[in-house]
């Protein structure tokens, strides 16, 4: 009864903006709920004269929420699927994360910038855009301006890509008459789930390949969702090893610990056994859809809870970051591709 006393006001509010923003969302799949979300909070956030009832259902919904959003999208991965259809882009996806990841650190020593805002370019970039951001944020301690900036920059090179891969892969020559290169090409080189349907579906939709090109590039990306569970580890074990060196008799390896990644894990297993016994995957929609929707309530809250001017003052070297991740994941993706032979 206490939590809802001290949460209910600040919680109703992030639901009033979330709701219109996934309906919004879901009518320009290219934008996507999150981005909205996160823009209508900043925006409201400006008008918020107090804010002091509403502080902790915020904060409750951007950390919490966010973790339980991540939770549910483990029932979006059937492990057996990805292994099968998505072996052929393992080296694709290795190349590509590894490139994001070793650009976004360079930078981060080369241009000063703060070691969160690298850390979540980075792996957004990398692996699955706003749902790696989610899973890696209450990991490192990111605070909800590092988390805004970040799913800014993503969300920029996002659209860019949704818009201009379709006609590099005309330009680049790809097979017009099957959806595989193509799929491969949108699932390694786009971080978010959005822009990758848009992408894939807009090359089916030039091409007349039904669904072709999107069942690829979907199963791909969702392969490339796996690499969370390793990167947050690690993340996780790097944060600790410096917190045990800087302040030893605080340091609580159980505080850190990315318990919600066990959980999305043991959510993955559940499907994957599920399947095998011949549960349809229709089941597991109402899970994945109310992950999208966690994931627009949380991006609500940590846009309320970011200083939009600061935001626009500070956002210039991440956006470089940004786009030397872009073009590197694209460049090695095409490399890769046709080192394979698949394009």
């Amino acid at each position: 009864m206490n939590f809802i006393k001290k949460n209910w006001q600040g919680m109703l509010l992030c639901l009033v903006i979330a709701i219109p923003s996934s309906m919004i969302g879901k009518c320009f799949p290219i934008i996507g709920g999150p981005v909205i979300a996160i823009i209508g909070g900043m925006v409201i956030a400006l008008f918020l004269k107090d804010r002091s009832r509403f502080e902790s259902g915020i904060k409750f919904t951007s950390k919490n929420i966010l973790q339980y959003a991540v939770i549910l999208l483990g029932f979006g991965l059937n492990f057996s699927v990805i292994l099968e259809t998505g072996k052929q882009s393992f080296p694709i996806i290795i190349a590509t994360i590894t490139t994001s990841l070793v650009i976004a650190f360079i930078l981060h020593k080369t241009m000063h910038i703060p070691s969160n805002i690298s850390t979540l370019i980075g792996v957004g970039s990398s692996i699955c855009g706003g749902s790696a951001i989610a899973a890696t944020a209450p990991v490192i301690n990111a605070d909800d301006g590092e988390v805004a900036q970040a799913i800014s920059v993503i969300f920029f090179f996002n659209v860019l890509a949704a818009i201009l891969f379709p006609v590099l892969g005309t330009w680049l020559g790809f097979s017009t008459t099957s959806g595989g290169a193509f799929g491969i090409f949108a699932g390694t080189a786009i971080n978010d789930t959005s822009s990758v349907t848009a992408a894939a579906s807009t090359w089916d939709s030039m091409y007349n390949l039904g669904s072709a090109t999107l069942d690829k590039a979907v199963t791909v990306k969702l392969t490339r969702t796996l690499a969370i569970i390793p990167i947050v580890f690690s993340l996780a074990f790097i944060r600790a090893k410096k917190e045990k060196t800087t302040n030893e008799n605080k340091f609580s390896l159980k505080k850190i610990f990315p318990f919600f990644i066990i959980y999305f894990v043991i959510a993955s297993i559940i499907t994957t056994i599920a399947a095998n016994f011949g549960v349809p995957a229709v089941v597991f929609t109402p899970f994945k859809e109310l992950s999208k929707f966690f994931i627009v309530l949380a991006m609500v809250a940590i846009g309320l809870n970011t200083d939009i001017l600061k935001l626009i003052k500070s956002g210039g070297k991440p956006i470089i970051m940004g786009f030397c991740c872009w073009i590197g994941i694209t460049a090695v993706s095409l490399v890769m591709q046709h080192m394979l032979g698949i394009w």
